[in-house]
């Protein structure tokens, strides 16, 4: 009978985790559909990120230290990436654009020791400023560009989350993977590291970043989708690996 009291206890309690962070979902949810294109519906992202909260809710670890919206945020953004990665709707030529712009940041870098500036790079690309930024707009909104898809949470971006010890081979790995992603964005071109900086930790969405800016949504989506670009072309070793 204890068991079983015990048992609804803890029933009760994965719900009100769900029901107490539902708008965590939805906030998400809006945030994320800031860079995907209008085909993306915000209602499927919440329904997959439900998925998530209902998972989080139920794997949970309150021992292990992180506070469970921190640990809910994480599965509730995978699950939403995870849902619109199933079709694979990105035109071969941004997948195409998308590895050309790494491969032009990448040799303009090394020839010249500096960061590419945008001229650089659509000069290697042999392509105008007004089309490389085009190429850049289409890559953003054809495929989710973000930390994630260089194998990390947003949590590198807190070096402190990069610390730890007695951990398997696996998860060692990992961690030297953060730090060198961590000081590759430290490295990044001041304005490129304010947007990740304001997107990923301060949760601004590319109008409000905009605003702090002062430039167009569009030219923040540039920077944005510059800077992972950037990264994606520093971190080819690990990649690699």
């Amino acid at each position: 009978m204890n068991n079983k009291a015990a048992a609804y206890r803890q029933l009760d309690t994965k719900q009100q985790l769900v029901e107490k962070h539902a708008l965590l979902v939805k906030r998400i949810a809006h945030h994320l559909m800031a860079r995907l294109p209008a085909s993306v519906l915000v209602d499927d992202l919440i329904q997959a990120g439900m998925i998530g909260l209902l998972e989080a809710a139920r794997n949970f670890d309150g021992s292990k230290g992180a506070s469970f919206e921190t640990f809910a945020g994480i599965r509730i953004r995978g699950a939403m990436l995870d849902d619109i990665r199933k079709g694979d709707w990105t035109p071969r030529s941004v997948h195409k654009n998308s590895r050309a712009i790494a491969e032009a940041i990448n040799e303009v870098e090394r020839e010249t020791g500096a960061d590419a500036k945008d001229v650089d790079i659509a000069r290697k690309l042999n392509v105008s400023v007004n089309d490389y930024h085009q190429m850049l707009n289409e890559v953003n909104a054809g495929k989710m560009i973000g930390i994630e898809d260089l194998g990390v949470t947003e949590d590198v971006l807190t070096t402190e989350s990069n610390k730890g010890l007695d951990r398997p081979l696996d998860d060692l790995m990992q961690g030297e993977f953060q730090k060198a992603l961590a000081h590759a964005i430290t490295t990044l071109p001041e304005r490129e590291a304010i947007v990740l900086s304001l997107y990923y930790d301060e949760e601004l969405n590319l109008r409000e970043i905009g605003e702090v800016l002062e430039v167009s949504e569009s030219r923040v989506s540039q920077i944005h989708s510059q800077a992972m670009m950037r990264l994606k072309s520093r971190m080819q070793s690990w990649q690699a690996e």
